[in-house]
């Protein structure tokens, strides 16, 4: 039996030699592809065609279709709109308290939708006057806010909404036909506790439309209302969609500096499919055809999200698809309605169109939190934010939420962690004898094998000790990375003297550089390998990891550094110990 164990205890010494390199060299290929996905984000595009102007742009191709019948109808709306003596579009302003917006008199359409409390860059104070204190120019930023909803051409986002008749009955308004206003400018007032926006449209035959807008103070949920009247003289019976139409667009006024590849395009969310990505990708592939009760349909991007939400009872059929000149639609339709000659009927739904918090958009929609993307580690993900978020209800400041995440974390794999450490700690007690031992084996590596396993088992050391339980621990570590890169109230965030944002880089660097002596020190206090290769190579770690996290987020860079600290407090303990049992 012993004898049948020699070559199982070859192998897993050679593998216990080398496992602690490769989760190193692991983690080096892991930065390398942040560094790749980093590059397709924001290193140079491929030219693209020239998108034409939407203003001349527009045909009856972004139309939903709802079958053959309904089709045809839909290009007779688009003609007749398009021929009728109609007034030309105006543009509407309206301000909230959270939101400036206009909405485009033809087809009722929200755009150029600007979010007042978040502002494209943040100015450093701080580094500003040590700028110029050194006489260094102070470099300009973007104050203005963030802009969701764009109808410039190389940038469009526009929501689209309208009514879609059904073959039989009268033609209704879509997004192109022009609706009237009763003015030009709406701005909710302090106190006021909502805002209304009614547009009129009618076919001058008895059928009258009423679009109506209402907004509400600190809000950035907009209901939008289709109120038909029917006063034809026949029945009418059509269908509601709402959609979002927007071109694949990188901004770069919004600078980012984190090296991780956040999610930008169209998801979906139902009962029976629950969150499903759409990308720009899969709309031009396949034309998404689903029906279900309740859902939404959003384009998202890093922080921000916009979604359609249809009524939560209500049957709706979701669909995508490719348009000229790379522009994608993502929306839905309800299930046909029959208004009676005489009576009147009302089409709801909500827009919901602003940043990324879980909290509030939890009350929004069902799912809708789901549009902060922790990937597949959600079920981890989604907990340790409620603790970030709870931690920062106590003491008010993100940077100090981090701190504390780190060290419950800490708590929370402490014996998972000692074990390692003391592991690893035994590991440098015997690493003078394990050189010995290779220096007069050196030409027979079976026996050096044998000689170390024996070892182990007098010493009572598991080489795997260190290892496994950092294994375990990379879950809970990659949550945490998403955690910080996608939480919004964490962008631009302070934290204390010249870190005034915690999702952009260090501006001095002194946060990479004392990440860079955390794990110089650290590494200090562990085992040596006894390849003189590997020792080598693994010296270099510090300084290049350091040059990785020149330009990582700031939040990022401070979790590492308060986790490498208590790591070496714990392990400078654990060594202390164990040197004074002996």
């Amino acid at each position: 039996m012993k004898v049948a164990l020699i070559p199982f205890q070859k192998n897993l010494v050679i593998r216990m030699d080398n496992i602690r390199f490769i989760l190193i060299v692991a983690f080096a290929m892991l930065v390398f592809m942040l560094w790749q996905a980093w590059q397709l984000d924001y290193g140079p595009k491929p030219e693209m065609a020239a998108i034409t102007d939407p203003a001349t742009a527009i045909t009856k191709e972004d139309l939903p279709s709802t079958g053959e019948g309904v089709q045809a109808q839909t290009e007779t709306v688009v003609q007749n709109t398009a021929s009728a003596a109609t007034p030309s579009s105006t543009i509407i302003s309206v301000k909230t308290d959270v939101l400036a917006l206009e909405i485009d008199t033809q087809g009722g359409t929200i755009r150029n939708l600007d979010l007042l409390n978040y502002p494209v860059e943040k100015e450093n104070t701080v580094v500003n006057r040590l700028r110029e204190m050194v006489g260094l120019p102070v470099s300009e930023k973007n104050l203005g806010p963030v802009r969701l909803f764009n109808s410039e051409a190389e940038k469009l986002f526009v929501a689209e909404s309208g009514l879609i008749a059904d073959s039989n009955s009268a033609a209704a308004p879509n997004h192109h036909t022009v609706f009237t206003a009763q003015q030009n400018s709406y701005q909710l007032q302090a106190g006021q506790d909502s805002l209304t926006i009614p547009l009129t449209w009618t076919d001058n035959n008895g059928l009258v439309v009423t679009k109506t807008y209402t907004f509400k103070p600190g809000s950035y949920e907009i209901t939008m209302a289709q109120k038909v009247s029917n006063n034809s003289g026949k029945t009418w019976a059509g269908r509601q969609y709402s959609q979002m139409l927007r071109v694949p667009y990188e901004n770069k006024d919004e600078k980012s500096n984190s090296f991780i590849r956040t999610y930008t395009g169209g998801v979906i969310y139902t009962e029976q499919n629950k969150y499903q990505k759409i990308s720009y990708e899969d709309m031009a592939e396949e034309n998404l055809d689903v029906t279900a009760t309740g859902g939404w349909s959003a384009m998202i991007q890093h922080y921000f999200a916009a979604a359609w939400i249809p009524p939560v009872d209500a049957e709706n059929h979701f669909y995508t698809k490719e348009l000229k000149d790379y522009r994608y639609v993502i929306g839905s339709y309800s299930a046909p309605v029959t208004v009676e000659n005489n009576t009147e009927q009302q089409f709801v739904t909500r827009l919901f169109a602003g940043p990324k918090i879980q909290p509030m958009m939890e009350k929004i929609a069902k799912g809708l939190e789901l549009t902060v993307d922790y990937s597949w580690l959600t079920f981890i993900g989604k907990p340790i934010y409620w603790l970030l978020n709870q931690i920062h209800g106590f003491v008010g400041n993100w940077g100090f939420a981090i701190m504390g995440v780190t060290l419950c974390i800490k708590l929370l794999f402490f014996k998972l962690s000692q074990s390692s450490f003391q592991s690893m700690a035994k590991m440098r007690k015997i690493q003078p004898r394990l050189k010995e031992l290779q220096e007069r084996f050196a030409d027979d590596r079976p026996r050096f094998n044998k000689e170390m396993m024996d070892m182990y088992k007098r010493e009572k050391v598991n080489p795997l000790g260190g290892c496994l339980p950092i294994l375990v621990q990379i879950p809970v570590f990659i949550s945490l990375y998403w955690v910080l890169i996608e939480t919004v109230e964490i962008r631009q965030a302070p934290f204390m003297l010249w870190i005034q944002d915690l999702s952009a880089q260090d501006p001095f660097y002194l946060l990479p550089l004392l990440y860079g002596i955390t794990m110089k020190i650290q590494q200090g206090l562990n085992p040596a390998p006894i390849d003189p290769v590997q020792a080598k190579v693994m010296k270099m770690f510090p300084i290049v990891f350091t040059i990785f996290f020149l330009f990582f987020p700031a939040g990022l860079v401070l979790y590492w550094i308060v986790n490498n600290s208590l790591s070496i407090l714990q392990q400078w303990y654990i060594t202390k110990q164990i040197a004074e049992a002996e």
